[in-house]
Formats: structure tokens, C-alpha cells, sequence
């Protein structure tokens, strides 16, 4: 057995939801719950097969997003995982669509940082066993942080 980190490929605005399904219409359902969560919201999907024909699947809204989902999943290629990627939004918004959808088992991790996926490949295939997003903190927020997250998270609209 060998472990590997697999870097996700993406612009810096992009954001990236990662996770586990199980059946051929995740694609399709993922697509539905995204299409209805925002009139602007572009989106790129590709889910890994696991077996059958085992090709990746796709879908979206934005071709470029679509083509970096489908190259992402290919670099991981571990079966029943699925790559999200979202322009003119943000996982909070479309996050708990997702983990709706029947044949979604877990999500690895949604955001915008830098991420590697930690990547596992016996003689029965290759499987995710966890993600690195981002960076180790560098300390506690003291009161002064504590002040600029509060208006931050009002500025953007998150919080009244």
C-alpha cells in the first residue's frame, strides 16, 4: 500500500467542494442541486466511477470548470470520489444541497485554499483517506480579531 498527496489544481478564486458518492447519478443529481441554488453560480463537476466502464463523469455550467474538474479527477482517480468547482459563490451556499443528494457518503472538504488529497492504492483500486486544506494556525485570535471577524462576517452579509 502506498500513500501519495495529490495536488488540486485550481485558480486561487475558485472554491472546491471534494467528496465521496456512489452510484452513476450522482452527476446528474449534483448537477440539479447546484443549477437551483443560484441564477449566477457557475459550476464544474466530475465523479470517478468505480467500476463498470469506470470513466469520468461530467457536468456543469462553465466549460472551464468544468475541464478542471474532469483534469483533477483524473490526478486523483480514486473511485466514487467527485470534484466540484464553483465560480459566483460559495460552498456555504450549495453545501448542505450537496450532502442531500441520496448518494453523497461524505465530503472531504469545501473551500478555496490550496489542497492536497491524500490518495491511497492497493490492489483493489485507489481511495482518498483525507485532504490537507490549508495552512497550520499561527495562534488564538485575541479581542481586536475577534472584533474585525464579527464585522467581516457582516460586511459580507453572513450575519445581521
Amino acid at each position: 500500500m502506498e500513500i501519495r498527496a495529490v495536488t488540486v489544481e485550481k485558480p486561487e478564486e475558485v472554491n472546491l467542494i471534494l467528496g465521496q458518492s456512489h452510484f452513476i447519478k450522482t452527476v446528474e443529481d449534483l448537477h440539479e442541486a447546484l443549477v437551483g441554488t443560484s441564477p449566477h453560480l457557475k459550476f464544474g463537476i466530475a465523479f470517478c466511477e468505480a467500476s463498470g466502464p469506470r470513466l469520468v463523469r461530467r457536468s456543469g455550467n462553465d466549460k472551464e470548470l468544468v475541464d478542471l474538474a474532469v483534469k483533477n479527477a483524473q490526478a486523483v482517480a480514486a473511485g466514487h470520489s467527485f470534484f466540484v468547482f464553483l465560480k459566483n459563490g460559495f460552498p456555504v451556499n450549495v453545501l448542505n444541497q450537496i450532502k442531500q443528494v441520496p448518494e453523497v457518503c461524505r465530503i472531504f472538504c469545501a473551500t478555496a485554499n490550496p489542497v492536497d488529497v491524500l490518495v491511497v492504492e492497493t490492489d483493489k483500486g485507489r481511495g482518498i483517506v483525507g485532504v490537507i486544506d490549508g495552512q497550520p494556525p499561527l495562534g488564538v485570535e485575541t479581542e481586536g480579531d475577534v472584533v474585525s471577524r464579527k464585522e467581516l462576517l457582516r460586511k459580507i452579509g453572513y450575519k445581521l
